[in-house]
């Protein structure tokens, strides 16, 4: 199955919002996993360290196996990050070189 990547970009000052729908977007996640089509998926951090506190993040990637780019595309726009988290997502299709 190809893979895409999921870019989102979080709008200005989202991290309480971030953190009210993390849940459902993790459970999403999980999803994935448990079905062996997430190759990664983590946050951008705003500032350069693990936790960055209350400077939150400014978006995330998720690199997942997809029948198609429209599949990809589905699946991006229902997630939770959407009600208020992501300002835009970019989905493309992705090759892994190395892993």
């Amino acid at each position: 199955m190809p893979l895409y990547a999921i870019i989102g970009t979080h709008l200005p000052d989202t991290l309480v919002q971030r953190n009210a729908v993390r849940p459902a977007h993790l459970a999403r996640l999980e999803t994935l996993k448990a079905q062996g089509r997430l190759v990664l998926a983590g946050p951008f951090p705003a500032v350069d360290a693990p936790d960055p506190g209350p400077a939150g993040f400014t978006g995330s990637l998720i690199v997942a196996e997809f029948e198609s780019l429209a599949d990809a595309q589905k699946w991006d726009s229902e997630d939770p990050y959407h009600q208020g988290v992501y300002g835009q997502t970019s989905v493309k299709p992705f090759k892994q070189v190395l892993p």
